[in-house]
């Protein structure tokens, strides 16, 4: 007599996802439940997520989600969120060399002054550390990170409130 398996086999109405495309949807779907099961209030939950979104635009590549970590708790809002949000970046890694040259871009546009010839090179450790490196790279760069920062912040605060608040009235 032949054993069935009790389990079905995964059904497919379309072509498959490119394997990125893949890790992307299974990642996004694990830390959205992630971010819907934590147990604070759906303001909380939002507030970190947009503080963790506006620090990942940031430039500040290593203090990132130390400074969105430091100010959700300043602000009383969810660290865990703003943690998982500042490195939701890291995800769109290809795209993000693009956004962060728009950034620059747009800063230097705003303080009104050329971008710098060969701006962009492999930059060493010790360049961080020159004053005319921070004010010729960073500085514009900070500054054009903000004014996408901001809207995209205000944008995630409101999305992940709603979604949280529908996962909740729908549980229970």
């Amino acid at each position: 007599m032949e054993e069935r398996s009790t389990s079905s086999p995964r059904l497919h109405y379309g072509p498959r996802l490119p394997r990125s495309l893949a890790q992307l949807k299974q990642w996004l779907n694990e830390h959205h439940m992630t971010l819907v099961a934590i147990n604070d209030t759906p303001h909380s939950i939002a507030l970190g997520c947009g503080i963790g979104v506006f620090f990942g635009f940031t430039p500040l590549y290593s203090l990132k989600t130390l400074l969105s970590v430091l100010f959700a708790w300043i602000c009383r809002s969810n660290k865990l969120a703003a943690a998982i949000a500042s490195n939701l970046h890291d995800i769109f890694f290809l795209a993000m060399p693009a956004v962060y040259f728009f950034e620059y871009k747009l800063g230097c546009w705003i303080l009104q002054r050329p971008p710098a010839h060969k701006a962009f090179h492999h930059f060493a450790l010790g360049d961080y550390l020159h004053w005319h490196f921070l004010l010729r790279i960073v500085w514009p760069a900070l500054i054009g990170s903000v004014l996408i920062g901001v809207p995209s912040a205000v944008l995630t605060y409101f999305v992940v409130r709603m979604l949280v608040s529908r996962s909740r009235t729908a549980a229970e």
